[in-house]
């Protein structure tokens, strides 16, 4: 039986058409399962537990004011469920201000139940200052503790603009108004504006070390010219209570505040924009109990690691992901 050229182009123009609904059809069943498993991740409350547990709250990186944090630890402090906090801190500081807004949140959450921090590889700056509200400090012999101080840099590029041959020209309602810039040379009233600022900032750090540490000023003022430590010397200089790790601060809430050792340590994230509902191991314990299948804490944080490392690798997974993904 002999074929035309136009009944092949028919037959090929049905075959994309049938794919073409093929693909499609597999795409809504995938977003509407999607839709179906965020609408009951929302009606299980997954960002909570139901036993009691120790909460585990990982601070890293430059220290911002981080509005998501803020309200994790806001949230922990009216948890039931959470039995304790530990902090578990790496970073080198940030601003003043993002570290000064987490210096008060963890005080406020420390007025309910008791909290520990982890250092890991550091806590310098505006990272010490956030660990120094907690109740309790541990971190490793090498970790890096201190650089307790307060730093203004601007730039100067007037000799460039000079060798090049360009001048900023600015109108200003007083002398002082953006001062210092990088076009022209500090003034001695503009420094002398700055180190203000900074010396006030830095006596309210000292203070803050000097109360927390249960320490005299003068003692601080020692340690406070922006020298960092190792944890053996933060030991010995009273900026940190212990040699340890993880372990360490939960030996800690089990002698002094009688915080069973048997209770499970549950990491709790702050929820941004970009976050999966994968990225959640209670998301994922509550999903699968939805689903008849049992898993625990320790299994559900395996699969979510197993989900960050495989997921980007498949685009259509990738939606589950957001932007971010």
């Amino acid at each position: 039986m002999s074929i035309n050229a136009d009944e092949i182009i028919d037959r090929r123009r049905l075959r994309k058409k049938v794919s073409f609904w093929r693909i499609a059809t597999f795409v809504v069943l995938g977003l509407t399962l999607l839709g179906i498993i965020a609408f009951s991740a929302q009606k299980i409350g997954l960002s909570s537990t139901s036993t009691d547990h120790i909460a585990k709250v990982k601070i890293t990186g430059v220290i911002t004011n981080d509005e998501p944090m803020l309200k994790l630890l806001k949230k922990l402090k009216e948890d039931d469920k959470v039995k304790a906090v530990i902090l578990n801190i790496s970073s080198p500081g940030g601003s003043t201000v993002g570290g000064e807004a987490m210096f008060e949140a963890v005080r406020e959450l420390a007025e309910t139940k008791p909290v520990t921090t982890n250092v890991g590889t550091l806590a310098a700056s505006a990272g010490y200052m956030i660990a120094s509200a907690s109740d309790h400090i541990v971190a490793r012999r090498s970790s890096i503790v201190g650089s307790i101080g307060v730093l203004f840099q601007y730039a100067d590029a007037s000799e460039l603009l000079d060798k090049i041959g360009v001048k900023v020209k600015a109108i200003k309602s007083s002398p002082m108004k953006a001062e210092p810039n990088p076009f022209n040379p500090a003034s001695e009233e503009s420094v002398a504006m700055i180190d203000r600022l900074i010396q006030d900032s830095y006596k309210w750090f000292v203070e803050i070390v000097a109360d927390r540490r249960n320490m005299k000023e003068f003692e601080v003022l020692k340690l406070a010219d922006g020298s960092i430590f190792t944890g053996s010397q933060s030991l010995d200089n009273g900026l940190i209570d212990a040699i340890g790790g993880q372990e360490k601060a939960v030996e800690w809430l089990n002698k002094e505040k009688n915080i069973p050792e048997a209770l499970e340590i549950i990491e709790h994230k702050p929820k941004r924009p970009t976050d999966s509902i994968f990225g959640n191991p209670a998301a994922i314990s509550k999903i699968a109990d939805v689903f008849g299948i049992k898993i625990g804490h320790s299994e559900a944080k395996a699969l979510e690691d197993a989900l960050r490392e495989r997921l980007p690798l498949d685009g259509l997974v990738s939606i589950w992901q957001g932007s971010g993904g």
